[in-house]
């Protein structure tokens, strides 16, 4: 069975700018009673300090707790009253920013996943937020969960061939965020473009010299 090692707590002190980009190609992993599941992470937002589109803008709640809480834990809510999302949490404890994993590859336990999302096509398993806490079983017992503990119900861990996997499902794709309203206008949304389990794609911007001029394309892979 493979190894999987949780990431350091030091991943997760960044910005959840940088660090939403860097956990692309790492392992979302769920400890089960029936065993793992999980797969590498491909789709991914950023929720800064001073963002009105995060839930730490309106201040410390009893729903968002966990996102004011240490770097590297899970902060998971429910989202109109059906969907459950799950967020790595970042920077120091009181700065309240959090990277939304929206999408992972099913490559481990499929079959387990199966059993909570049943009759789905093979890609629309994990492709959504709402869809891969479904499949893993995520919910708000979760929450608060240390995603750097290896022996936690649910954790982040480092894949060794993350450098080989990005190459072979890229380029990383930067672009605005999705179902939001305010500051709906920032690239905070990353995404490898190779991967078949993202859950909305958008178009790349026509090079300059074919653009028209009102073009308000919000795309561009990341360098």
């Amino acid at each position: 069975m493979m190894n999987f090692v949780a990431l350091p707590q030091s991943f997760y002190e960044p910005s959840a700018e940088v660090v939403a980009p860097r956990l692309l190609g790492q392992w979302l992993i769920r400890k089960t009673a029936k065993g793992l599941c999980g797969g590498p992470i491909v789709e991914t937002e950023a929720y800064l300090v001073d963002d009105p589109a995060s839930h730490g803008f309106v201040g410390e709640t009893s729903r968002n707790r966990a996102m004011y809480g240490p770097p590297g834990r899970a902060y998971v809510y429910l989202i109109y009253g059906t969907h459950f999302c799950v967020n790595a949490v970042c920077r120091r404890a009181g700065h309240a920013e959090a990277v939304l994993i929206r999408a992972i590859e099913a490559e481990y336990g499929e079959n387990l996943m199966r059993e909570n999302r049943r009759d789905v096509k093979p890609f629309s398993l994990t492709n959504g937020p709402g869809k891969l806490c479904a499949a893993m079983g995520i919910n708000r017992k979760l929450d608060g969960t240390n995603l750097c503990d290896s022996e936690a119900a649910l954790f982040i861990a480092a894949n060794p061939n993350r450098k080989l996997f990005r190459k072979k499902r890229g380029p990383v794709i930067e672009t605005t965020r999705i179902g939001i309203s305010q500051a709906a206008h920032l690239r905070l949304r990353f995404y490898l473009d190779g991967s078949a389990f993202i859950s909305r794609r958008v178009r790349l911007p026509l090079p300059r010299s074919i653009a028209p001029p009102a073009s308000t394309n919000l795309a561009r892979p990341k360098s």
